[in-house]
């Protein structure tokens, strides 16, 4: 396990079903995880917001 694995902290989420299972697809589509898609999502709302797109 390399250091970037070490650092991830783990949080508890809880979502309706149905965003639930739009992720799952969207994961799906996107050959990721269901937590791969929201950490990808996450990742990108945070560039775009320190980029300045608000």
């Amino acid at each position: 396990m390399d250091n970037k694995e070490k650092d991830k902290k783990q949080v508890l989420l809880r979502l309706s079903s149905s965003l639930w299972s739009n992720l799952a697809q969207w994961a799906q589509d996107d050959f990721r995880s269901i937590n791969g898609q929201i950490e990808y999502l996450l990742n990108e709302a945070v560039k775009k917001h320190k980029n300045g797109d608000k």
